[in-house]
């Protein structure tokens, strides 16, 4: 190969998947598409001004894309780059900063200066390389990210489905339907989240609308709508319900239950689970100017990485736009315990899973929840780790400290502990708030005509996504980044059932236990606690896009 010649995208180094082996280069005429990530027109605020906890106001799309959107000159680059290097301009978006472009294996590696090939690991084979991705230098600072060169799996669903066969729990833990969990965790009454769209992100998998329609029928409430949105190709595509598909009816049926006045609308990414997809369908959601989407759920994520990796920072970087839209983002804290990893890959350390570890989402963690005719008699951390693995789950809510995103000021009264890790990085803490999640106390759904019994964070993630739906319809307006007023709040405010019982450790075999225990007030086990959902609403003030933050706010409640 020739001596490199272009100007290294920071945090693009790619290095194998562990235990990974290059078998064959990748097909040269093999056709493909990418996303390039250009630049906005202005910086992006600093993150500790948004983190600061200060009212923001919310931008119309129209406003964010005048100041925040990529400029046409850059656009007219890219395009330049593209015709010399014989590959197409699919797509552009101002708004999501997205030029995406095809072409071959061929073209791409001598655009990029890759060398792509095909590697073999235990779950299969991926499209992959090793090193950085590099530009000409005309194009330095202005793209700061190539996704889809490399196809490997990225991220995993937060789901997991209690066997068939599994005994009654000696507790007594049942599951419940999204409704039922909605009136137990006291949500709001009087609204259901008309007038609101919540967004799911889904990699794979799909639904079958006779299953939505049956669902709901047999539950007395209203068939909502749900409106599939293709991404990168990707569709609507059920198949068995021990698939991905299991994990898109679950967050249609959760949060339709819950709020059943909502829109929902479903983001098909590829499913293979790639960054790029991954990125994709975050962009489109956030930007959705034709559903408007208020309130996205995400119920995917993998181990966070180290900081500087490009496609982290870009995520991140869509997640803050979605702060600035007034879109309240909730993300599964993962259902791995503080060890986020599986067994053949663990290192010994804990993780915390990503995008749950974005300082600009709200991470949610899983509890036991029992309640017998409906109210709460005992509520725990979720933490299966003794029972059989249930698809490659450790049946344990995720939560502990960041690696690559700092404290937010929110959390500076938190007492977020360092790091279990040996350097004790005092980053951000996770999971923000939690919720029913553990399989035996979870959630009644129908998937590809079976009725199932599944739970997970990726179950709690859409229930408070439904919460913040029937809040935003009750304030008339949007909470949108809600993390500075949920910590604001003081201790004693009802607005949480603080859980104090139970810990997500991690135990492997012959190696050291690893997790936190749950305990007064915010914990890396059970965050702030499980919602008291009416209490909740009328301590939140909300505001509209286009308007300063305070305009459509009710007045907050005094302390008695």
């Amino acid at each position: 190969m020739a001596k490199p010649k272009g100007t290294i995208i920071p945090g693009s180094q790619k290095v194998p998947l562990e235990g990974a082996e290059a078998i064959a280069p990748a097909p040269p005429d093999e056709r493909f598409e990418v996303t390039v990530r250009l630049r906005p027109k202005t910086p992006l605020p600093a993150a500790r001004e948004l983190l600061s906890g200060a009212p923001l106001p919310i931008l119309t799309h129209e406003e964010y894309e005048k100041k925040y959107g990529s400029r046409e000159a850059d656009f007219a680059l890219v395009r330049k780059f593209a015709k010399a290097h014989n590959l197409a301009v699919v797509r552009e978006s101002p708004a999501r900063r997205s030029a995406m472009l095809s072409g071959t294996v061929a073209d791409f590696n001598k655009a990029f200066e890759v060398n792509l090939k095909t590697y073999a690991h235990l779950a299969g084979t991926y499209r992959g390389r090793v090193g950085p991705v590099r530009i000409p230098a005309n194009l330095a600072g202005i793209v700061e990210g190539v996704f889809g060169l490399d196809n490997r799996p990225y991220a995993k669903r937060h789901g997991t489905l209690r066997p068939e066969a599994a005994a009654a729990a000696s507790d007594g833990a049942v599951p419940f339907t999204g409704d039922q969990l909605a009136k137990i965790y006291n949500f709001p009454a009087g609204v259901d989240g008309s007038g609101q769209t919540i967004g799911l992100i889904e990699l794979g998998g799909g639904f079958r609308p006779q299953d939505i329609t049956t669902y709901f029928k047999g539950l007395g409430l209203p068939v909502p709508t749900v409106i599939p949105v293709s991404i990168d190709g990707s569709s609507n595509s059920p198949s068995t319900a021990n698939s991905a598909d299991g994990e898109v009816v679950l967050d249609i049926e959760v949060a339709g239950a819950a709020a059943p006045g909502a829109k929902i609308v479903v983001y098909f990414a590829p499913n293979d689970r790639t960054s790029r997809g991954f990125l994709d369908a975050l962009t489109k959601a956030v930007h959705d100017t034709q559903n408007n989407v208020s309130i996205v759920s995400i119920s995917w994520g993998g181990p966070e990485v180290v900081k500087g990796n490009s496609f982290q920072t870009q995520f991140d970087q869509v997640l803050q736009a979605a702060a600035l839209l007034g879109v309240t983002v909730l993300v599964a804290a993962g259902d791995d315990g503080a060890a986020d990893i599986g067994p053949k890959e663990w290192d010994g350390n804990a993780h915390v899973d990503f995008p749950s570890a974005s300082p600009f989402i709200l991470s949610c963690g899983g509890t036991r929840l029992l309640a017998p005719q409906g109210k709460i008699t005992g509520e725990s951390v979720w933490n299966q780790q003794s029972a059989d693995l249930v698809n490659d789950s450790f049946g344990s809510g995720g939560g502990g400290v960041a690696a690559s995103f700092k404290l937010p000021a929110y959390q500076a009264r938190a007492a977020v502990p360092p790091s279990l890790n040996p350097k004790g990085f005092k980053g951000r803490g996770i999971p923000d708030v939690t919720g029913d999640g553990d399989p035996a106390s979870g959630y009644k759904v129908l998937v590809d005509g079976q009725n199932l019994q599944f739970g997970g964070t990726s179950a709690v993630a859409p229930l408070w996504a439904a919460l913040i739906a029937r809040i935003n319809q009750k304030l008339n307006g949007r909470v949108g980044f809600i993390n500075p007023q949920l910590y604001a709040l003081p201790a004693n405010s009802g607005a949480f059932n603080d859980i104090t019982v139970g810990n997500n450790r991690t135990t492997f075999k012959k190696f050291t236990k690893v997790g936190y225990d749950a305990g007064p007030g915010w914990d890396a086990a059970s965050g702030l606690g499980s919602p008291n959902g009416t209490v909740l609403s009328g301590l939140l003030t909300a505001s509209k896009p286009g308007l300063p933050a305070s305009a459509e706010a009710p007045p907050k409640a005094k302390k008695k």
